[in-house]
């Protein structure tokens, strides 16, 4: 028998809301199997778990939650695998790129602080060889 698991399992094992479980069930995310009166239960398979923990690692890595979908949807196809890569790579990339330009950003800033410490300091130095 195929393992399954209610929408409070996966929330408390990936440490996430219900809220947020549905939020990615609406971005098309997650398709759990709707039961019960008016459809109100969540069942979620063992390919539901993955593509949820797929999802939450491509967030860590910066993509935004249709990327995510993207590429998981892409696996998800009989395609090539190498169409699937060659996506990857991509959206990496532009991310990589992302965030070496905001790396610049932030040593621009941090050695401008630097300087402007430094001038603070040799003013105060003067200052207190006056008194």
């Amino acid at each position: 028998m195929a393992t399954t698991y209610t929408i409070s399992d996966l929330a408390k094992e990936f440490d996430l809301t219900t809220r947020a479980m549905r939020f990615y069930e609406d971005m098309g995310l997650l398709q759990p199997e709707r039961t019960g009166p008016g459809g109100r239960n969540r069942t979620y398979s063992a390919r539901d778990r993955t593509r949820l923990k797929l999802t939450l690692r491509a967030k860590r890595l910066g993509l935004s939650l249709t990327e995510a979908k993207d590429i998981i949807d892409i696996y998800d196809s009989p395609r090539d695998t190498g169409v699937q890569l060659h996506k990857f790579l991509s959206v990496l990339a532009g991310h990589r790129l992302q965030l070496e330009d905001q790396m610049a950003d932030l040593q621009a800033t941090l050695d401008e602080i630097k300087e402007h410490e430094k001038e603070a300091r040799t003013l105060l130095a003067k200052m207190e060889k006056k008194k």
